[in-house]
Order: C-alpha cells, then structure tokens, then sequence
C-alpha cells in the first residue's frame, strides 16, 4: 500500500489514507463504514503491527469498486502532508553512505577520504520535518551553503532491540522520501545536529509505500533536481551500509521503536561537491524522488 497523511482544510489536523490510483481512501471512515476499526493517524496505524497492512489491503481489495459513500476522495481534493509530521523522537540520519559521496565530501567539505568503519550517525528533530510542496527556509544570516541530498528513508515498524542483521528486514515498516537539507557552514566542532536539524530541513514523503511493495530496496533509483537541471542520479544499490547492517548497528545500543524513521545517506551529486561549489537559493526549487515511492517537490523560500 501507499499510505500518506492528507488534510481537507488548512485548519484541518492531518488525516490517514490510502492511495488508490488517483483517489483517496480516508481509512478511519472506512473502517467506521465497514465495522473493521481503523486508526486516523500514521503512526497509530504502524503501533497497530504488521498485521494491520495485510488486514487494510485484504479490505480494500474486497471492497473493490463498492467503497462506501464518503469514504474516498480525489486526490486533487486534498492536502499531501508529510506522512509522519511529527516522529516521535529524532530522525536517525546516516552520513557518507555511498562511495562517491564520501570522495566528493573529502574533496568539498574536508571529511575523512577512507571509508567509514561503522555507519556515521546524526539525526534531525521533529521540527525540522515539512511536507511536499511545504517551503525550505532559507536564513541568510545564518547559512551561505545550503545544500540539497536525496535520499531513501526506512520506517521502523516494530521494536528493534540488539537485532541481528538477518532478522533486521521484518522491522521495517515501509519507506518513503527525504531531503537531507544540510547547511554546510553549521557544522561545529564535528558536530552536524545544528547544520543538518533546523526547521524545515527534512522535507519527506509524499507517501510510505509499504515494505511487501518493495521486494528489494537496494535496487531503487534516486534522483534529485534543482529548477530542473539534475543534480543526482544514482541507484540505492551503490549503499555502503545497507540497510540491515544500519538497523543491526542502531539497535545495539538505541531501541528502535515503531514509528522510528533511518534517513540511509546521499549519493554523489551534492552542492558541497561540485566544482565550483553550488547551493541552494531563495527562488529555487528542487525536485527529487526515488523510483517505486513518489516524486517530492519544495521551493527554497527566504526566513521570516
């Protein structure tokens, strides 16, 4: 399935449904009209288990045709919000995650040349996450290197604690889409919270496409453009770490919970690594997407 949170009315709080080709199935006025209760919020609909996804597809294929009256909507009736618009603690973001990025970030941005030894990890607060076609601040006074990074995101779906590699794929939820908007010149003593964490620098979505949808997730091009010239392109098989070494790593000694979101690092293509270096401006609008999830879209916009 593809999941996203949507709302009717700028006023209006965010809203669970599922996407069916060009329409919207609200899942809490379903389930009322089907008596097959369903949550109205995201991240209700994860703590429900695995079980909840094969329940609410095996509902919506019986439905077929025949949805309740209500229960479905145009897609271009409504508000595509972020899908979790706000995680309940802090993104786990992972750094220098593909080859040439690492080689493009020694060159631009002074980092170590060698490959990582374990996963380099960051995160990002709540705050910092909008939706699609939700504005990227951009504050002159406090970054001259803003800075653009596509990448696949993974949902935590059910507790992670000390979890083997092997068993590290039956966590995950789904999947989604996420910019990690880095504003180069805040990095602090090796620290990146402040230059990868202020408001608005995870932009995520448009949806969470479920993990029985994705069969291989180290198989999905990404892409990022800025005002239509492209920028990335690579495909998330080029990981350094995948996937289950990440969550095996995380989960040693943090407990991942449902809900959780892994931001799993950038490919090459980066401002910070270009000759001349570019960044991202008020005016500007970048596109990006990663194949089988969704295309996201957000202009660059001055602060205040």
């Amino acid at each position: 399935m593809k999941l996203i949170t949507f709302r009717r009315h700028p006023a209006d709080a965010g809203r669970l449904g599922a996407l069916l080709s060009d329409q919207v199935v609200d899942l809490a006025l379903l389930g009322d009209a089907t008596g097959e209760p369903l949550p109205d919020a995201m991240l209700d609909f994860i703590d429900l288990g695995p079980q909840a996804v094969a329940q609410t597809a095996a509902l919506l294929d019986d439905i077929g045709d025949d949805m309740p009256l209500g229960a479905a909507q145009p897609l271009a009736n409504v508000t595509v919000m972020a899908p979790i618009p706000r995680t309940r603690k802090n993104i786990f973001g992972i750094g220098l995650n593909y080859a040439e990025h690492i080689a493009e970030s020694a060159r631009g941005l002074d980092t170590a040349a060698d490959m990582p030894e374990k996963p380099v990890i960051f995160s990002k607060p709540p705050t910092a996450i909008v939706g699609p076609g939700d504005p990227i601040l951009h504050d002159a006074s406090l970054t001259q290197q803003l800075d653009w990074e596509v990448e696949l995101a993974i949902v935590i779906g059910t507790r992670a604690q000390r979890v083997a590699e092997a068993d590290a794929m039956s966590r995950v939820f789904g999947y989604t889409v996420m910019c990690d908007v880095s504003a180069r010149d805040n990095r602090r003593a090796g620290q990146w919270i402040v230059s990868k964490g202020m408001d608005s620098y995870a932009p995520m979505g448009p949806c969470i496409v479920t993990a029985d949808e994705i069969p291989d997730p180290h198989d999905l091009d990404l892409w990022l453009a800025k005002n239509g010239e492209e920028k990335q392109r690579s495909n998330t098989r080029d990981m350094y770490f995948k996937i289950p070494h990440l969550i095996a790593d995380l989960s040693a000694g943090i407990t991942l919970e449902p809900g959780d979101v892994i931001a799993t690092g950038t490919p090459e293509g980066v401002g910070a690594g270009r000759d001349p270096q570019e960044w991202m401006w008020p005016g500007d609008v970048i596109e990006y997407g990663v194949d089988g999830i969704g295309v996201m879209r957000n202009p660059v916009i001055r602060a205040g």
